[in-house]
């Protein structure tokens, strides 16, 4: 009996040891016949801090983008006279009933006798239980979904839920957090994406075609480089209208952005070029009658596409920092439209800073974001270096 369940015990073994080696040698031949963009993913989800900054960002934009549903009011919804509210202390623990469903209490204020001053205090009287999907006020979801409900909330206005607190006007930073993330997490796309296109179409010209054209472009590059960047974004800047919508203010900062944060990729991308036109590839291409855009675009530039890859996903931390700057001096969004940059306005008073620290909680929200996209872009890059040991 006992050599019965031995031989027993050993087949259950050799099953799942030869499970095990099949899932192997199934994961190899599946590497072994991966394109390069297979590869690079494969190695990348490897990389445990850039797995983290795609999670980190996905929930940001996945949140800026239902802003509108997660945000419990709007950017521009003065909430009762809360100015200058602390953030709301959300309770699990009753001191009647002791452990229940997460609770707040409301605000009341009271006049300090010393410093005749308004301070809030929490009334323990009612305890107000937070809920989900709470009913609101009709409102479209992106400009088109109706909805009547937001994700959280007490469902009554005597209890308000400031997550980060209010500002001066008793708006709830939070919420305008959220709202204001959709121009700042974006602009750094549009920026990108038009920085990238003049780049690397204008240093691979110079780097394929050199002589009187390489010239050119160079000392335009280092022109542009050598100006400080933060007055040539003022000077730029300057010369949009006021009067514009928050729309074209914002296609207008995009445009500011790219026009002068192309000046490093057209550099890089006309080194590589200038290395790698002569290869075997490239003269077999004009040999077989193919114009020079299609060499550039079809084939030099494909050959170091990782690096392009790489350099976009650490521009955009770049363009996002450039939109806050101008919106922090006042020079990029405009009230009543939002973004992170215009948040950090407030930020500029000390008096504000000493008294209600919470407006500085729109800076964290900067340096996550770009420090996610710079472990983004060291993922990408170990993932698509054929020499990483990784």
């Amino acid at each position: 009996m006992a050599e019965s369940k031995d031989s027993i015990l050993k087949k259950i073994g050799n099953y799942i040891k030869n499970i095990f080696s099949k899932n192997k040698k199934d994961k190899y031949e599946r590497l072994e016949y991966a394109s390069q963009s297979q590869l690079i993913w494969y190695r990348f989800k490897k990389h445990k801090l850039a797995a983290f900054g795609l999670t980190v960002l996905a929930i940001l934009y996945f949140t800026s983008i239902f802003a509108g549903f997660v945000a419990p009011y709007t950017h521009v919804e003065r909430i009762g006279d809360y100015k200058y509210a602390p953030p709301t202390e959300i309770h699990m623990i009753s001191e009647e009933n002791g452990l229940r469903t997460p609770f707040v209490y409301s605000y009341s204020k009271e006049l300090d006798p010393e410093t005749f001053q308004y301070e809030y205090v929490i009334d323990k009287s009612t305890e107000y239980s937070l809920k989900l999907f709470v009913e609101s006020e009709p409102y479209k979801l992106l400009g088109f979904i109706p909805m009547e409900h937001k994700l959280f909330g007490t469902g009554d206005k005597d209890a308000p839920v400031f997550l980060f607190g209010t500002d001066n006007l008793s708006r709830d930073i939070f919420s305008r957090i959220l709202i204001g993330g959709r121009v700042s997490l974006f602009v750094g796309f549009g920026g990108v994406f038009l920085s990238f296109i003049i780049g690397s179409l204008l240093g691979g010209i110079s780097g394929y075609f050199g002589g009187v054209i390489d010239e050119i472009i160079m000392r335009a590059v280092e022109l542009l480089m050598s100006i400080p960047k933060i007055p040539l974004w003022i000077a730029f800047s300057a010369a949009v209208p006021r009067d514009w919508t928050a729309v074209q203010t914002y296609f207008a900062i995009t445009m500011i952005l790219a026009l002068v944060g192309w000046t490093g990729l057209a550099r890089v991308v006309r080194g590589k070029l200038m290395s790698l036109k002569n290869e075997q590839f490239a003269m077999a291409a004009r040999a077989a009658g193919a114009s020079d855009f299609r060499i550039i675009t079809k084939h030099l530039l494909p050959a170091f596409i990782s690096y392009l890859v790489v350099h976009l996903t650490l521009a955009i931390p770049g363009m996002i920092l450039g939109e806050t700057t101008l919106s922090f001096l006042g020079l990029g969004i405009q009230p009543p439209a939002v973004s992170w940059g215009t948040l950090l306005q407030d930020a500029q008073d000390l008096t504000v800073l000493a008294d209600y620290p919470w407006h500085l909680i729109p800076t964290a929200f900067v340096i996550v974001t770009v420090l996610m996209f710079n472990f983004i872009g060291d993922g990408l890059r170990d993932a698509a270096d054929p020499y990483s040991s990784k």
